[in-house]
């Protein structure tokens, strides 16, 4: 069954409040905020390696920037999420449930990936990781033991883009968020607005994202396989370089 309007609301001022407690509590701790930071910069260059082949194709090169940017990458979303927030009673009002739901879920894989990047920073700390490799970070993901957090993460990337991919179907949005850029603007939204009209235009201009979506799930699928079962090097092919997992090493 679909989710009302009010239901979406609550489930997103639910996780709007959760992923800025968690934001909070890594920002209150410098070393843990880099440390934070170089592990996100070493998963983005991951995700870059992984999806070069999409990121090169004319059809997908926008679809993967926006999902390696915008939902699944190493950029803080706290001013997208404050955003959000301060007007989620308008934006009730004016989206449809559908379109709610979608940011929902946005926001949900928000929080979700902070937390797991919360656990896997501090199996790479509890290692006396000085630099993340593709051998230390496969560790400690084995070791985090999460295996059901992480096929939800995967699920609901691809709850996202099939979200979008229908919203794009919806004749008057379009027109509603474009309508939304002069409003944005002059009330300080232009974060969310940008992250809005970025995901409709881009998944609008794919004409269609089932092959794009499977690509995704089913990449990240072998690899989470890969990395619990810990069948030999977890990301060959395509590992980033050696990331210094603390600021204050070389």
């Amino acid at each position: 069954m679909a989710e009302s309007k009010t239901e979406a609301g609550a489930r997103l001022a639910r996780f709007l409040a959760g992923v800025s407690r968690q934001r909070q509590a890594t920002r209150d701790d410098p070393a843990t905020a880099a440390a934070h930071l170089a592990l996100k910069a070493w998963q983005a260059e991951r995700l870059q390696l992984t999806y070069a082949d999409l990121l090169a194709h004319p059809r997908y090169r926008h679809a993967a920037l926006f999902f390696l940017t915008d939902l699944y990458g190493a950029r803080d979303y706290s001013q997208r999420d404050a955003d959000v927030a301060r007007i989620l009673p308008k934006l009730t009002a004016l989206l449809p449930a559908a379109a709610l739901s979608a940011i929902a879920d946005a926001v949900e894989l928000d929080a979700l990936s902070e937390q797991l990047d919360h656990e896997l920073r501090a199996a790479l700390t509890a290692a006396d990781v000085e630099a993340i490799t593709a051998k230390a970070y496969a560790s400690a993901y084995r070791g985090c033991a999460n295996r059901q957090a992480r096929e939800h993460q995967i699920a609901l990337t691809h709850a996202i883009g099939s979200a979008l991919d229908k919203l794009t179907r919806i004749a008057f949005l379009e027109a509603t968020i474009k309508m939304l850029r002069k409003p944005a603007k002059l009330a300080g939204l232009t974060e969310l607005q940008s992250f809005l009209e970025r995901g409709f235009v881009t998944f609008k201009q794919m004409a269609g994202a089932d092959e794009f979506l499977d690509t995704l799930r089913a990449r990240e699928t072998e690899l989470m396989n890969r990395l619990f079962e810990g069948s030999g090097d977890p990301c060959a092919g395509n590992a980033p370089a050696a990331t210094s997992a603390d600021p204050g090493q070389p």
